[in-house]
Formats: C-alpha cells, structure tokens, sequence
C-alpha cells in the first residue's frame, strides 16, 4: 500500500484522538452521529428500516419508529468504539468489559481440549468483544478488508497490538482456521456477513432468504470444536459492556442447506435479546453475482 497523503496523515491522526477519548465521551458522540447519518443519509436510512420491518420486531407503528432512532444512535456507538478497539491497548478495551455471562462453556471446553469457534454477529460490541478475547486466550480471526482501505493501516495496527492471527477470506486463511482449531485454540468468526458465489446457502433470516456462510460449520464438523455464541451488549451512558456467551442451540448436522438454518436461526435469537444493537443498515440480504434468490417458503422448506 502506498504512503498516506499529507491530507490523510492528518485524517488518521484526528480519529486516533478521537479513539482516546473517555468511552462515555465516545458513546455520545457516537449517539449524535447516529442520528445525524439517520436524517442526512436516506440509503442508509431506506435500507436499515426495511430490514427492520422485515422482522417484525415492532408490532405497533410507534414501537417501529422508536426502534429505528434507537437502532440509528446505537450504530453510531458502534462507529466511535470501533476507533477505540483500534487505537488503545486490548487490556484498555477488555477493563471495559463489567460483566461476562456464560464463561463457563468456554472453560469445559478448554478442560475438554477442544478448539473453540466464537459466533459473534454484527450485535453490539463484536469488536470490543474480540479484543477481550485476546486478552483471556490466543485467537485466530475470519478477516475482510475494509471497503475504505485508506482506514487499514489503523485497522491492522489495533489488531496487530492484540492476540490475534488475522486469516483472510481466502484458502490460506482457511488453513490458518483449521490449524488454530486442530491445535485447541479458539477462532472468531462474524457469521452474518454475506459469502462470496458458492460459499453459502440460502436459509431464512428473520422470514426472509439470506445467503449464509457454510464455511463455519464445515469448521465446527471437521475438527470437532466447540461453537460458542457471543455477543456484547453495549450499557447505557458509556458504563461498559455485558458479554453474553451461551452453546449453539442446535448440533450442526454436516448437511450445508440445514447448518445454514441452524446458523440463522442462532444467531436470530441472540438478535431478538438485542435488536436495537444489530447493524439493521447491513446489506444482509444482498444477493451475490450468479446466485438466484428462492421464494422465502422455498429456503423455509428446504431447511426444514
């Protein structure tokens, strides 16, 4: 990647300050951000209120309103903390974790020696979570780079300060996946981004067919490891976070179509205890180049 320019130099140090401000601080900001990237960005707005009524989680036109502005300062959280887990230290990050809920399935795992695969969706804090993973145990991370590559060298600067073997989407990083998880380490994978051609199944989402990884199950079936579902749920005024960790509901079966559902549908009920902390405004529903979307009965059924 070639040298920043004067003007992007400056840019990158002004969200490095940003990230070092008092996380209470950061969540404010975070909030007003929010609501400004709601009423001035209609794309963004469009597609988070259609996922939203999707889901069906307001069941009175008022509930779905107030569920949108408090989804739209909840994402902006989620943009100011996210500097912070790059630009501090990960024990900064972990200490403002108050409260874990569930350790207890990682460490049977752990007495058991098996590799462990953390499912952290697009909920809350995924980031923050991450990085006080990294402080309890050595990870290996599912890695995309960003859409905005100018923000890389921040981005693998925090993860290069952190426990972590960042693994590409790509056959190497799949090695480097199957690796951490034959030697009984853990791995972190964001189950709820789009696959490329190929490497997903459609299985509902909320009532509605959305192209699901398969590469997380075939992992979980083939070395043995544990899936543990997580997720962080952001407090309120900038106190802190709860990380929520509990075992997939269901066994995946090494059918692709049914651990796609299994898949969904686990990571749906960690989203029904927070729906206002989902990134809504993620293009979940996209549909990659060749792929044909099935009627939403079809995908339903064929799980089932």
């Amino acid at each position: 990647m070639s040298a920043p320019t004067p003007r992007l130099s400056i840019a990158l140090r002004l969200l490095q300050l940003v990230g070092h401000l008092p996380l209470p601080v950061l969540h404010l900001a975070g909030s007003g951000l929010g609501l400004l990237a709601y009423l001035l960005a209609p794309r963004y707005r469009k597609r988070q209120r259609a996922n939203l009524l999707t889901t069906q989680l307001a069941t009175t036109p008022r509930d779905y309103s107030r569920l949108c502005w408090r989804n739209a300062r909840e994402s902006g959280k989620a943009v100011t903390e996210l500097l912070a887990a790059w630009v501090r230290s990960p024990q900064v990050v972990a200490s403002w974790v108050r409260e874990v809920v569930g350790w207890q399935h990682v460490e049977a795992a752990q007495q058991a020696g098996r590799g462990i695969i953390f499912v952290t969706p697009h909920l809350g804090c995924y980031d923050i979570a991450g990085r006080y993973l990294s402080t309890r145990m050595p990870l290996a991370a599912l890695y995309r780079p960003p859409k905005l590559r100018w923000l890389e060298p921040l981005m693998n600067a925090g993860r290069a300060r952190s426990n972590t073997d960042m693994a590409a989407t790509d056959t190497a990083g799949v090695r480097t996946l199957l690796k951490a998880l034959k030697t009984g380490r853990a791995i972190f994978v964001l189950p709820d981004q789009v696959p490329g051609q190929g490497d997903g199944e459609w299985a509902p989402f909320f009532g509605q067919p959305a192209y699901t990884m398969t590469l997380l199950p075939r992992l979980a079936s083939s070395t043995g490891a544990t899936v543990v579902m997580l997720y962080g749920e952001r407090l309120p005024w900038g106190r802190g976070y709860r990380l929520h960790l509990s075992p997939l509901p269901q066994p995946f079966t090494g059918e692709r179509q049914q651990d796609a559902h299994v898949l969904n549908q686990a990571v749906e009920a960690l989203v029904r205890q927070c729906p206002e902390q989902y990134l809504w405004s993620y293009n979940r529903y996209k549909n990659p180049t060749g792929q044909s979307i099935p009627a939403t009965g079809d995908s339903d059924s064929a799980a089932r």
